[in-house]
C-alpha cells in the first residue's frame, strides 16, 4: 500500500489528521521536530514547504504520507519528482502576514499550470480554498475545481479572523470561520473537504462533527518549543479525533 493510501483511508473514515510545519518554513531542525511530533504522535500526514533539502530529510525519516504546498507551479510539478506523496496549492498564512491576498482566477490559473506541467502524471491533490473569499465564490471555486479533478479542498479561515477573547472562547472564535466555511462547501461538492486554520484540540472534534473528513493543525503544534510538547498536542488531537469517530460508529 502506498502511503497517500494510508491517508486516504483515514479521509474515508474521516479521521484523517495533517500536521502542517508550514509552508515558509525553511529551518531544518523546526522541520524535523514537527514531523517527529507528527510520527510519534499519530498523525496521517506532515505538511512541508518547498526545498529540495528538505523534502528529502522528511521521506527519509517518517513513513508518513508527506505533503508539500507552495503557490507555484514548477515548484509542485518538481516535489512530485522529488518523491512528495501530495501536493497543496496552498498554505496562503505567508501572503497573507504580507498583507496579500489570492483571488480565485489566481488559485485556478496555478492549478491549470501545475496538472499542465504534471502531464497526466497521477499525483494526489489538495487545494486550499481562501477564506477571505465570499462564500459564494469559495463554493464556486470548490466546483470548479472539483471539475478539474482535484482530490480535496481545505478550508481557512484564521487570517481573517481577530478574536477578542482568551481561552476556549477565543480557541472557538478562532476556528469559527474555518469551520463554517467548511459546512457550506460539504454541502455543494461531493470530494473530501479538510478544515484547516485556527484547528486545536478543543476545535478539532467540531471540525468533524462538522463535516469535515479531515483537519489541518499548524500553529498549536509547530510554534511550540519542545517536541516533547509537540508529541503531546499531537496525541490529544488522534484521541479527540478518535472519540468523536468511536461515536459515530456507535450511533451509526
Amino acid at each position: 500500500m502506498n502511503r497517500i493510501d494510508l491517508f486516504k483511508n483515514d479521509l474515508e473514515a474521516r479521521k484523517a489528521i495533517k500536521i502542517i510545519a508550514g509552508i515558509d518554513n525553511f529551518d531544518k531542525e523546526s522541520v524535523k521536530n514537527v514531523v517527529t511530533a507528527a510520527q510519534m504522535g499519530g498523525a496521517s500526514a506532515v505538511d512541508i514547504c518547498y526545498d529540495e533539502e528538505i523534502i528529502s530529510m522528511v521521506k527519509e525519516m517518517t513513513t508518513l504520507p508527506v505533503f508539500v504546498s507552495s503557490i507555484v507551479p514548477s515548484e509542485l510539478a518538481n516535489a512530485v519528482r522529488l518523491g512528495a506523496d501530495a501536493i497543496e496549492v496552498g498554505n496562503f498564512d505567508a501572503l497573507y502576514r504580507k498583507g496579500q491576498r489570492v483571488s480565485s482566477s489566481e488559485v485556478l490559473n496555478i492549478v491549470n499550470e501545475t496538472l499542465r506541467l504534471l502531464d497526466g502524471q497521477k499525483t494526489f491533490i489538495c487545494v486550499t480554498v481562501p477564506g477571505h473569499l465570499d462564500i459564494s465564490e469559495q463554493i464556486s471555486l470548490a466546483m470548479k475545481l472539483e471539475e478539474m479533478g482535484i482530490d480535496l479542498i481545505q478550508t481557512e479561515g484564521a487570517a481573517t479572523t481577530s478574536p477578542s477573547n482568551s481561552g476556549a472562547r477565543g480557541l472557538l472564535q478562532t476556528a469559527e470561520v474555518s469551520i463554517s466555511n467548511s459546512i457550506e462547501l460539504i454541502r455543494n461538492i461531493s470530494i473530501p473537504v479538510m478544515t484547516a486554520s485556527g484547528i486545536s484540540t478543543t476545535t478539532a472534534p467540531l471540525a468533524f462533527a462538522s463535516g469535515a473528513s479531515a483537519i489541518g493543525v499548524g500553529s498549536c503544534v509547530n510554534k511550540l518549543n519542545s517536541t516533547i510538547a509537540m508529541i503531546a498536542v499531537v496525541k490529544s488531537l488522534v484521541e479527540c479525533v478518535s472519540r468523536v469517530s468511536n461515536k459515530e460508529t456507535i450511533n451509526a
